[in-house]
């Protein structure tokens, strides 16, 4: 996640930064740090911000989890999480999800492969610029 996404997030959250530092757990200099791109957000604080994003009120949801709107197969399916917790949904949340076929190593190889996956496309493209 860039500097701006965040900023860009906290905004439409209709937040302060210090609100946005107690809902994250975070200082208030992390946040200042965050939006001037002075640090590198950490996966955690990422993983946050799309769950929040996701789950303000009015934001657009799919329709149909991942395995359906990816038309996985039965057996990669019953190998990921997203499928065992029922979470299609949220599978960008989870890690260890089974994505174009293998789960990701990292965070960051799971983003790059879910901000072009439906599912997290819903919730971004949702974001007011």
């Amino acid at each position: 996640m860039e500097n701006k996404e965040f900023a860009r997030f906290r905004k439409n959250l209709k937040k302060t930064q210090k609100e946005l530092s107690q809902l994250l757990g975070t200082s208030l200099k992390a946040i200042h740090s965050y939006e001037q791109g002075w640090r590198k957000i950490p996966p955690s604080v990422e993983r946050q911000m799309f769950f929040l994003i996701a789950n303000k009120r009015g934001n657009y949801r799919p329709d149909k989890p991942c395995w359906q709107l990816n038309d996985c197969s039965p057996d990669q399916r019953e190998k990921c999480p997203a499928w065992e917790f029922q979470s299609g949904e949220f599978c960008w949340f989870i890690s260890g999800t089974i994505c174009e076929g293998e789960a990701q190593k990292s965070w960051e190889d799971k983003m790059k492969v879910c901000r072009s996956c439906k599912v997290l496309r819903a919730v971004l493209d949702n974001v007011e610029q």
